[in-house]
């Protein structure tokens, strides 16, 4: 029964299969060339399956099959009814090129519209805001004032744009050899030659003939230059140096010569050095010379000479090459120094200088006096708190003060003279500390040295250096308490706040919290420093009375009267400080018993 609403009529017949017509290839290119579209003919699925099999000679001429269909009302909607469209890989990129403009017009006007709008919204938020809700938003804003972790330094070295000319004075020097006289004689450019490619390691190193003074001088001062060229002059002053050494009679036996070497070259192992210097009580490895061998002394560097090198790098004036016959090998120089920041061509030099003084103060102990080694220890100690200078490692510079520690003959007499000097290379209490910090707790004089410096650094920070008998070894602790009772904050304001000054009227809240900023990182650094105190005494029982009271102090006027706040971290970081500091004494307290029985009137009870 053939009915109108059948789903499937009589007369169904399957769609027909383009794919599968026997088109030739030449004639479709042809077709889609001129923009037409072949006619679809009415073939037989099975004719059309067997005409694929016969040879291609027997299959229709395309003039036969290409016709010129009729306009449809259904050929917009797919591609292969279009007239005029070619899908080809060329009308795609054409048509990605004519888009691209659009759409970058369309992304910039879409963010112009919604940055107004911001703008928009924020003005409104602004006027729409009550007193109420501007009281809660400053309520729990989150300051970013926080308590820095790095000292803020000093302006020491200035920049510098050339190295000092360096020239060799050989108008004194008598030649050995043909060569010598060449190095001699030749100017500083061809001098400079010499060094870079060895023949001066040639000449004088492993040589019976001594190297000259002036020739060391000229290497030492060689040190200031960029980096291409210091390396090599420290090589060959350092081999120069220990060759000197071994050929010294009475010098150290071969066995002691490399645990020197190890001890210098160990990078980042201060604690290698430990206990290779003379001791409180101890002899030097090195043999008293007598008056026939002073003149085969090793050469070394006067502290003279020592400050002139930290002029040329920079050091409280710019160092200014004169115009003259060096300003061709200034020039050179230039281009060495402008691969290196300047930080980092300085931070070479000063590595270079601090490793050769270590070397000659630990192999001649007696080579300067008392007075030299502490203005050497002052000169190094001011010129390691610069800006550059902050955030790069010091270990071949704190393994040279621990040297030089360990020079000082009258040790106990020259130390108040000592902290007294350090206490003022800086008036800021945050480079204050830093200083203290490059004494490395590992021997007995650095800890000494770091408990009495920190102890002076607080009394004057408080104003209380010249009331306090600060040199009295056993009553550090004892005094240390009492200092703790002025680091309360309400009394540093106070102390702060009459060496600034009232400030004005309208700038009452901001000079406010500023003037607790200043407050809180004051208390930081001095607590800080009172921590160094503890941790370098011998803390025996009969010091734990002492301990309890520093305990209580903090606990009564520091620990007590920081009070934390959302805007305010750098309360919060004081807080920590300050919990971290009790929790550690009472550490102390608990491994270290009471001497005697104190007294309890429940006792008897």
């Amino acid at each position: 029964m053939d009915t109108s609403g059948d789903l499937f009529p009589s007369n169904w017949s399957p769609p027909p299969v383009d794919f599968l017509s026997p088109w030739p290839l030449q004639a479709r290119e042809t077709t889609l060339a001129k923009g037409l579209e072949p006619q679809p003919t009415d073939v037989d699925p099975k004719e059309g399956l067997a005409s694929l099999e016969e040879p291609s000679c027997s299959r229709a001429s395309p003039s036969q099959l290409v016709a010129i269909p009729e306009p449809s009302t259904n050929t917009s909607c797919s591609p292969r009814g279009s007239k005029n469209y070619i899908n080809s890989l060329d009308s795609l990129l054409q048509e990605k090129r004519e888009q691209a403009p659009e759409q970058e017009l369309e992304r910039l006007l879409l963010q112009d519209s919604h940055d107004l709008r911001c703008l928009e919204d924020s003005e409104d938020e602004d006027t729409l805001l009550t007193p109420e809700h501007r009281l809660l938003v400053e309520k729990f804003t989150v300051s970013l004032q926080d308590i820095p972790q790095v000292h803020p330094g000093e302006t020491v070295f200035l920049p510098r744009r050339r190295p000092l000319p360096c020239f060799l004075d050989a108008s004194q020097l008598k030649p050995h050899s043909t060569l010598e006289e060449l190095f001699l004689n030749a100017p500083p450019s061809q001098q400079l030659s010499f060094l870079r490619s060895g023949l001066l390691s040639n000449l004088y190193l492993h040589s019976p003939v001594p190297c000259p003074v002036p020739v060391l001088q000229w290497l030492l001062k060689l040190l200031t230059w960029p980096p291409d060229t210091s390396s090599r002059a420290f090589a060959l002053l350092w081999d120069l140096s220990l060759d000197e050494l071994f050929r010294q009679p009475g010098s150290q036996s071969s066995s002691e010569l490399p645990q020197i070497l190890a001890c210098f070259h160990s990078e980042g192992d201060t604690h290698s050095c430990e206990g290779l210097g003379p001791q409180d009580g101890q002899a030097s490895l090195l043999p008293p010379t007598s008056p026939a061998e002073e003149d085969m002394q090793p050469w070394y560097p006067l502290p003279q000479e020592v400050t002139e090198l930290f002029q040329s790098l920079g050091a409280h004036s710019p160092a200014v090459c004169p115009l003259g016959p060096c300003s061709r090998m200034a020039d050179q120089e230039d281009r060495e120094q402008q691969d290196l920041p300047q930080e980092v061509a300085l931070d070479i030099s000063l590595n270079y200088i601090y490793k050769f003084l270590t070397l000659c103060v630990y192999t001649r102990p007696g080579i300067y006096t008392d007075i030299s080694l502490l203005d050497l220890i002052e000169l190094l100690c001011r010129t390691s708190l610069d800006v550059g200078l902050r955030l790069l490692p010091k270990t071949d510079l704190q393994q040279l003060l621990l040297q030089l520690l360990e020079c000082i003959r009258e040790w106990p007499g020259k130390l108040q003279h000592l902290c007294h000097t350090l206490s003022w290379v800086s008036d800021h209490h945050h480079n204050l500390l830093a200083v203290v910090q490059l004494f490395l707790d590992v021997t007995t004089r650095a800890r000494q040295l770091r408990s009495q410096l920190s102890l002076t650094v607080i009394a004057r920070m408080l104003g209380q250096e010249e009331a306090l008998p600060l040199w009295k070894e056993k009553r550090q602790l004892s005094l240390l308490s009492w200092l703790l009772g002025l680091m309360r904050l309400s009394a540093l304001r106070e102390h702060l706040s009459l060496e600034h000054g009232p400030p004005c009227t309208e700038q009452q809240p901001k000079a406010s919290a500023k003037l607790d900023h200043k407050v809180c990182c004051l208390c930081y650094s001095l607590l800080t420093l009172a921590g160094v105190v503890v941790s370098s005494q011998d803390v025996t029982p009969e010091h734990w009375g002492e301990l309890q009271l520093l305990c209580m102090q903090l606990d009564c006027h520091i620990s007590t009267h920081i009070r934390e706040s959302p805007q305010a971290m750098h309360r919060t970081r004081l807080k920590d400080l300050a919990t971290q500091t009790y929790i550690r004494w009472q550490e102390l307290l608990a491994h270290c018993q009471p001497k005697a029985q104190y007294f309890s009137p429940w006792k008897d009870i």
